[in-house]
């Protein structure tokens, strides 16, 4: 029991960034889909994630073939070969990335001290969100993995590696494949959890009109890009910070673009159906 406490506590004291992430995506998504969803999604997530993980260390299937070294397994919690912050991690960068894919497909209103996306049952669970939101999981992938691969450099420490060096950065383009297909699975668990986890129909319990409540999602998304390009900079590997800086450059802008188009452009019927299914949205006390 000791030894157990030991190696909880050391968990989180050795991956304080992750579970810093982490809350801060109970933070965006609890008020956004209420507890129930989230705590559904979040076992059924990591379930996805560790699964993936523990086949790919093994068969192959679907990252290519890798290895953990488990240097830290005396320290920190690991789960049949894989540690346990890592197939966490996959939770809260699915979930910001679909939420950043809805923020991108909504209409949009605002006034001076809120914005509100005007999703509706049929946004979120379009196949619209599920491509832009694996993808844009995807991309945050291509920053974090190239990076982590260095982690010998950083406070992450070198947990893995790969058996043949990959073309980008040392990473396959195997890797690539395989988090496109898992973040695929994670999104539309999310999207079936939303839909199938509704309850009485009523307000779900923790769903809250937080002051700009739809961009807690995209800024976590954009947090992290931060962090792991900031690291990158931060260990010297400026070429693979600026590689990073450029894939982002356009897809920020087209988001920028459209984000600015398409604010307060909304129709009547995407109000009315937006306030159908969500009545108890902050747009309901701003109609115009």
């Amino acid at each position: 029991m000791e030894e157990c406490v030991r190696i909880g506590v050391g968990t989180v004291a050795m991956r304080p960034y992750v579970f810093a992430f982490f809350a801060a995506y109970l933070a965006a998504a609890v008020p956004h889909l209420g507890w129930r969803k989230i705590m559904y999604f979040t076992v059924v997530g990591y379930l996805i994630s560790f699964l993936s993980e523990f086949s790919s260390i093994n068969t192959g299937i679907p990252y290519g073939w890798y290895y953990y070294l488990d240097g830290t397994c005396d320290r920190e919690l690991w789960i049949a070969g894989v540690p346990f912050f890592d197939s966490l991690s996959y939770v809260f960068l699915a979930y910001c990335s679909y939420a950043t894919a809805l923020f991108v497909v909504s209409p949009l209103k605002a006034w001076r001290w809120d914005l509100v996306t005007l999703e509706t049952r049929s946004f979120r669970r379009s196949f619209a969100v599920l491509f832009l939101g694996s993808l844009f999981q995807v991309f945050l992938d291509i920053i974090i993995d190239p990076v982590a691969l260095q982690g010998h450099r950083w406070f992450l420490g070198q947990i893995y590696g790969y058996r043949e060096v990959g073309i980008h950065f040392g990473v396959p383009l195997s890797n690539y494949l395989g988090w496109w297909l898992v973040s695929f699975l994670l999104v539309f668990a999310l999207q079936r959890i939303d839909s199938l986890a509704g309850g009485t129909g009523g307000k779900p319990a923790g769903v809250a009109n937080l002051p700009l409540r739809s961009l807690y999602g995209p800024v976590l998304y954009l947090s992290v890009i931060v962090f792991n390009l900031s690291v990158t900079l931060w260990i010297g590997e400026r070429l693979m910070a600026l590689t990073g800086i450029f894939i982002y450059v356009l897809p920020v802008a087209i988001v920028v673009v459209t984000v600015i188009r398409r604010t307060n452009r909304y129709r009547k019927e995407e109000m009315a159906e937006h306030l159908r299914d969500f009545p108890w949205s902050a747009a309901a006390m701003r109609r115009s």
